[in-house]
């Protein structure tokens, strides 16, 4: 498996300025940030860099960041991706999630909001790594290999991204129990849920599909209003 150096950033922007502003305010915090400026190149760049997070504008000459993201996703890249979203535009950043980004921000955006989600998202995956220790969690035929971070159903592997796993994970570690938005955006997310912040429950509907996609999969996310959500396995036949 292809070490991943956890300073390294790309993104990919064709606004020049922000992205040398961005490398000069990023590099003293530690992380290195490679800049590419259309969507054919950040995808290249993607699949064959070895960067620990990708900051991905929507509108870009040549691919759209839809695209870009569409492409790694399909071919099973799992590098965290930040959209960058126009401020006020919900249809993209809905778009973005459910396509298999793991965070959005709007512009115009402040660099040390931009700073907090990019700590956050890098932090959920260190964290998410020192949780391999744990090794298998199973729940009937849903069962997660820690170690080497697959989920697979009835024997059929999961095509999840970091969000979706972390949030399996999460969920598997107390089956039937309530587990707040808050804290599954944490874990997650890395950060705090945010008002009207509606991250999670895509995350959370995009893993029920694809649980569902697997062999008809009966398990189910509940949502509990005001709460959070709880796993549930299959319900046992009733005896006859």
């Amino acid at each position: 498996m292809r070490e991943i150096r956890v300073n390294r950033l790309l993104i990919v922007d064709d606004d020049r300025k922000l992205a040398d502003m961005l490398r000069e305010y990023l590099e003293p915090e530690g992380l290195e940030l490679t800049a590419v400026t259309s969507g054919t190149r950040g995808l290249r760049e993607a699949q064959g860099g070895d960067y620990a997070l990708i900051l991905l504008d929507v509108m870009l000459p040549g691919m759209s960041g839809f695209d870009v993201l569409s492409e790694l996703r399909r071919a099973g890249t799992r590098t965290p991706v930040l959209m960058l979203t126009a401020r006020g535009d919900d249809v993209d950043r809905i778009v973005g999630l459910e396509i298999g980004a793991d965070d959005y921000l709007p512009k115009p955006f402040n660099p040390r909001e931009l700073l907090a989600r990019i700590k956050a998202i890098l932090r959920r995956t260190r964290e998410a790594g020192d949780a391999n220790q744990e090794g298998l969690l199973e729940l009937g035929t849903l069962r997660i290999d820690a170690s080497r971070r697959e989920a697979s159903l009835d024997g059929v592997l999961l095509k999840l991204t970091n969000a979706e796993f972390v949030v399996l994970l999460t969920l598997m570690r107390a089956p039937g129990s309530v587990v707040s938005r808050d804290g599954l955006t944490r874990a997650a997310l890395g950060r705090p849920l945010l008002p009207d912040d509606r991250s999670l429950d895509t995350h959370v509907s995009n893993l029920r599909k694809k649980l569902v996609a697997a062999a008809g999969s009966d398990y189910e996310i509940r949502s509990i209003r005001g709460s959070g959500y709880m796993l549930l396995p299959p319900q046992a036949p009733t005896p006859a």
